[in-house]
């Protein structure tokens, strides 16, 4: 489903999230619930709102001509996403699992007079976005596997990760298939990356899905 109107979200009355909550906004938001899978919007559509992302985790991608499929990112709770490329979306954007985003105004990016904290916060959204872009693009470039690998662990365990004892654990929102197309690597490099990095005891599986870290410095050390 491609939401293309106000009358597709819900609407409440209180913030739904701490970033809203830290601007003081007491204002209707509209949110939208998606299901894993479910579209919330497509590349090449007029961008009506940019989106705040409250609990789940949602897929950036973009298909090549040939059929190839490229991650370009993927949003976590506290992203924003949706930013405009000569007015349209220029990714497709689906839900990785249940999920639920906050719609701002496209309005609210382009001029700060009607919410000023917010377009602040927009923009500052923004600039963060095309530093991370920078930051994935020297990834793909310059980065062994080993290196990219440990770079995406590192991203989840601060993302996404909880403290389990004296390490940190995390699961696996994505499938190998999302990770190797994010970091521009097969699913058995990726697959025997991560074997690697358990046999060097920096982190331990509990299952396909569920990874503790065991030695945060070296995993950070490999990333850098």
């Amino acid at each position: 489903m491609y939401i293309s109107n106000a009358t597709d979200f819900e609407t409440s009355k209180t913030p739904v999230s701490t970033a809203l909550a830290c601007c003081g906004s007491s204002k209707k938001v509209q949110t939208r619930k998606l299901k894993a899978a479910q579209n919330l919007f497509r590349e090449g559509d007029d961008v009506r709102h940019v989106y705040e992302v409250t609990s789940g985790v949602l897929r950036l991608t973009k298909v090549l001509e040939d059929g190839r499929r490229q991650v370009i990112a993927f949003g976590y709770p506290g992203d924003i996403i949706g930013f405009p490329h000569n007015g349209v979306y220029h990714t497709e954007c689906d839900a990785i699992s249940g999920a639920e985003v906050v719609a701002h105004d496209i309005c609210d990016l382009e001029s700060g007079e009607r919410n000023p904290e917010l377009h602040q916060r927009l923009v500052m959204a923004t600039l963060k976005e095309i530093s991370g872009m920078q930051d994935h693009f020297m990834m793909l470039g310059r980065k062994s596997a080993s290196e990219k690998t440990a770079s995406f662990l590192s991203v989840l365990m601060e993302r996404t990760g909880k403290p389990l004892g004296a390490y940190t654990h995390f699961e696996f929102p994505m499938n190998r298939a999302d990770i190797a197309d994010f970091l521009g690597l097969t699913v058995e490099t990726v697959s025997r990356t991560i074997t690697m990095l358990r046999k060097s005891k920096l982190i331990a599986l509990e299952n396909s899905r569920s990874v503790v870290v065991l030695d945060e410095a070296a995993l950070c050390d490999l990333a850098a």
